[in-house]
């Protein structure tokens, strides 16, 4: 998924805006690895390491550190420098007993500081469901992994035993995979944006318009007053009423 045509390099006029690397400073810049997201919703780990932690001054210091296995995402080490963070990854070095979480912000991502506990789960947006081998149900998130959800009975409708659909959230526990709370994606529902001019603002789903045809459906999210109307595909549901995880103190920043 971090993988764009066939080229194994890229150019640094052409990394995506928001990994906040001087244009005019080299040629090249390290393409992210195949991997859990996309090279337009991903920063490449040698990048978040050097230019957003600020924990090396150069490419070079950066893939020491990535090399000698200080780095986890989502509770695993990561030794390769070109592997792709993105979206509600969680980012620790144990040395330091620092953990983050990779949110969006209007202009990059935004590392928020996070305590022991809150590094124990993640938030993933389910993107599609469907019925596989023996009427079980699999779960495909927006990073890429895949939940399976045993059914005893496939005569019985899934949705009968399970509460998911498509678009909803999930908190999901590092450790095991576990499924332990759900954010249902619908009106009253506390939203982050993910995507486009308003991305990184949040607040609760005042709205949901559904359309038919070229137009696409949108959603309409209110914080202090303030309506912000953005496409469907870029809401990310995370809380019933208030967020389930720490965002920054400003959204958007």
């Amino acid at each position: 998924m971090g993988k764009m045509g066939q080229r194994r390099h890229l150019k640094r006029v052409a990394a995506p805006k928001y990994w906040a690397t001087p244009r005019r400073a080299a040629t090249w810049i390290v393409k992210p690895s195949p991997g859990p997201h996309s090279i337009g919703e991903s920063i490449p780990l040698l990048i978040l390491i050097r230019d957003l932690l600020k924990m090396a001054s150069e490419a070079r210091e950066a893939k020491k550190i990535i090399r000698q296995g200080h780095i986890k995402v989502d509770g695993v080490v990561r030794k390769d420098y070109k592997f792709p963070v993105g979206l509600m990854d969680v980012v620790e070095i144990p040395l330091l007993n620092e953990a983050y979480r990779v949110l969006p912000s209007k202009k990059w991502f935004t590392l928020v500081p996070i305590d022991g506990e809150e590094a124990e789960f993640k938030l993933c947006q389910i993107r599609n469901m469907m019925t596989v081998k023996e009427g079980n149900i699999q779960l495909a998130l927006h990073d890429g992994r895949n939940i399976l959800l045993r059914v005893e009975n496939p005569k019985v409708s899934p949705h009968e035993i399970y509460p998911y659909r498509t678009r909803d959230t999930v908190k999901l526990l590092l450790e095991n995979q576990e499924i332990v709370d759900h954010v249902r994606f619908k009106e009253g529902a506390y939203a982050l944006i993910t995507g486009g001019k308003m991305r990184g603002e949040q607040g609760e789903i005042i709205e949901i318009k559904r359309r038919l045809g070229r137009r696409a459906s949108t959603v309409v999210i209110q914080k202090n007053g303030k309506l912000i109307e953005t496409i469907l595909d870029y809401v990310f549901p995370l809380g019933i009423t208030q967020p389930l995880i720490k965002l920054p103190e400003s959204g958007g920043a």
